[in-house]
């Protein structure tokens, strides 16, 4: 599923082609499902990207990683 997200450090958008399902999606967008166990097929780079639309690449920038 294409997941279109906005950096909350840098305000990019950007879209991804993520492993997941409108359902998955609109039951973490419920708020009532941690983000892990709604998405267990991701990495946590992958769900960093859609809780905040910050990328893997912008983290190791960020933080000198």
């Amino acid at each position: 599923m294409k997941i279109e997200r906005t950096s909350q450090v840098s305000g990019i958008t950007r879209s991804a082609d993520l492993d997941i399902t409108e359902e998955q999606l609109a039951l973490f967008s419920l708020g009532r499902v941690a983000i892990q166990d709604c998405f267990p097929g991701l990495s946590a780079d992958e769900r960093e990207y859609i809780k905040t639309g910050i990328t893997a690449d912008e983290w190791e920038n960020l933080f000198n990683v």
